[in-house]
This record gives structure tokens, C-alpha cells and sequence, in this order.
């Protein structure tokens, strides 16, 4: 009897607590969409992360196993060449596993070189990427930098309208002051105010966008995507009308 592999989507959001999100009883930050899905699912009571940094923290839950034991113990440090991963597991089942959005992984560079693997092969890649294949990656934070590439969501930006050398830089990540002074988000101190880009051309729709392009093209393959969002990870600028929803006094109850 053959047994059908079912498609899964692997949703993860950067540094959510889990304690302001009304599904959890927080009586003033309102999160409908999580409850309807928390409703439709499983609520942990106790769950405990292997690390408060995100790499070493994404890199368990890729393994399944501990930090200690992967060893990745800070960010940017390569989980090794070899480590088996979710994709890794699922691929010989004939399940597709793709990335679409953050992984925070760097790739075993040194590890590669040393077993003749070419970075640029689709085994190099997919050691680069925690064992999955990557639709879209993209860690979300793009400064100004020579060595920062240019990602799709800039491409789409200018695409809107949106222009710039760096557009995610310059709508996604800045806001108008009181005075019509553009300030950057990298600054808490402006976190208060909406970033200059609408919603719909925001970062997070953006992504989610990009996870219903991929299951359109998906086929009839079995596939596990992981659709990971930056947000709501530093920095902290969002868009109207999430901008102004809550104050700080309603996060304290």
C-alpha cells in the first residue's frame, strides 16, 4: 500500500513571543489570524527554544537536534557539511523542500572545500541553505553595503514604483518625522511612526505572496515549504495601518 505524503507548510516568524498574542491571553494585543489558526492546531503551554540567539536556535529546529550537538553556537557560524536536516530527511520520500524567505545560515564554506563539493552545485546550495532549495532567500536586512547583494524584494520594489539604490532601505525601513524629515528605522527612537512604504508592497505580504507563487508552480511533487518572516524582528518600522494599532502601554499589561 503506498503511502501519500501530504504537503506542509512550515511557518516561522522571527522573535514572536508567544505571550503577545491574544490566542496566548494577552487582553489588548489583538492577533486574530494566529488564534484562527491556533484554533484550528495545537497550543504548547510550555515550549523552550535550545538557544536565545536566532542561528544556533534555527539550526535545532532544522536538525532536531541540540546546539551542542549541531554546533552552531552563534550567528554566522556554518552548521557543518554533512549535518543532516529536515530537507535532507524528506528528500529521499520524494518530498520537495524549498525555502521561501529567512534561514540565517551561513554555508560550511571551508567544510565544502575540504569534501570537493562546489559551492554553486545543487548539493553546495542546498548545504548553503540548511538542506532546503532555495525559492526566494532573503535574511531581510539589507543595509547600505557593497557587499550586501540586491535582493528580489528590491527588484519587485522598483518594479512598484519604488526606487533608490537601495529601495528596501529607503521605504521599507524609513519613516517621515513630524517634521517630514525622512529618519531611518534602524533608530528605535522612530519605531513610533509608519514606515514610508504601503502595506500591500510591505515586506511581510511580500514574502507571503512568494510562498502562493511557488505552491502555484509546485505541481503534483510532495513538498514541505518553509515560509519564514523576518518580522517582527529588529528593525522595528511597519507599515500603516499596523503602525498605529497599539502603544507601547497596551504591550505592558
Amino acid at each position: 500500500m503506498t503511502q501519500r505524503v501530504k504537503n506542509i507548510l512550515f511557518i516561522m516568524s522571527d522573535q514572536l513571543r508567544a505571550d503577545h498574542l491574544s490566542c496566548y491571553g494577552h487582553p489588548k494585543l489583538q492577533t486574530p489570524h494566529l488564534d484562527g489558526l491556533a484554533k484550528r492546531g495545537v497550543i504548547f503551554d510550555n515550549a523552550y527554544v535550545q538557544s536565545p540567539v536566532c542561528g544556533p536556535s534555527r539550526m535545532s529546529y532544522y536538525t532536531g537536534r541540540y546546539m551542542h550537538s549541531h554546533g552552531v553556537s552563534w550567528n554566522f557560524v556554518p552548521l557543518k557539511a554533512g549535518e543532516m536536516t529536515l530537507g535532507d530527511h524528506l528528500r529521499p520520500l520524494g518530498v520537495r523542500s524549498v525555502l521561501i524567505g529567512k534561514t540565517h545560515m551561513r554555508g560550511d564554506s571551508s567544510g565544502m572545500s575540504r569534501l570537493g563539493i562546489d559551492p554553486e552545485s545543487q548539493i553546495g546550495v542546498r548545504i548553503a541553505e540548511c538542506g532546503f532549495d532555495p525559492y526566494e532567500r532573503d535574511d531581510g536586512i539589507h543595509p547600505f553595503s557593497g557587499h550586501d547583494p540586491d535582493p528580489n524584494y528590491n527588484l519587485y520594489l522598483r518594479k512598484q514604483g519604488f526606487g533608490g539604490d537601495n529601495p528596501w532601505e529607503e521605504w521599507a525601513n524609513t519613516v517621515v518625522d513630524e517634521q517630514g524629515q525622512f529618519r531611518s528605522g534602524w533608530y528605535l527612537k522612530y519605531s513610533h511612526l509608519p514606515a514610508r512604504i504601503p502595506n500591500e508592497h510591505s515586506e511581510t505580504p511580500y514574502t507571503t505572496r512568494r510562498a502562493m507563487d511557488f505552491m502555484r508552480e509546485a505541481g503534483d511533487q510532495p513538498w514541505v515549504a518553509h515560509l519564514s518572516f523576518i518580522k517582527p524582528h529588529w528593525p522595528y518600522v511597519v507599515p500603516k495601518p499596523y503602525a498605529g494599532m497599539f502603544k507601547p502601554k497596551d504591550a505592558l499589561c
